[in-house]
């Protein structure tokens, strides 16, 4: 009896830990695929306001692939050059994600979250596309 008690005990945290830790690792993948297709379909748009939409269109993607909403990410993006689309300039795509804590009933401002992952991804902008 007592160690069924004693092991419930121990296991339950240590079972929560995993998942976080589980649920940290799949952010971690997500913010990375996300910023690199965003960076991939950025550099290949006609202009900066499409270019952007797509980009944010790719991150919402990546991340739902994942099991992340696409409100809990951040996305920015930054340009070498004036302009963007301009060839020989180079596109950078950061892509931030708050990864909640599993398993927690609250909702809004409230969330509490587990960690907050972030990955870079830069692309140059090719003479021919």
């Amino acid at each position: 009896m007592e160690f069924t008690f004693l092991a419930l005990l121990l296991m339950v945290p240590l079972v929560y830990f995993i998942i976080t830790m589980s649920q940290i690792q799949g952010g971690s993948f997500a913010v990375v695929g996300a910023a690199d297709q965003a960076a991939k379909v950025y550099i290949a748009q006609p202009d900066a306001a499409t270019a952007q939409a797509a980009a944010e269109r790719a991150v919402a993607i990546a991340l739902a692939d994942f099991g992340h909403q696409p409100e809990q990410a951040r996305v920015a993006t930054s340009c070498s050059s004036a302009d963007c689309q301009a060839a020989g300039s180079t596109i950078t795509v950061t892509v931030s994600l708050t990864v909640p804590l599993p398993f927690l009933p609250f909702d809004g401002d409230f969330r509490l979250s587990a960690s907050e992952v972030e990955a870079s991804s830069t692309q140059l902008v090719g003479r021919f596309r």
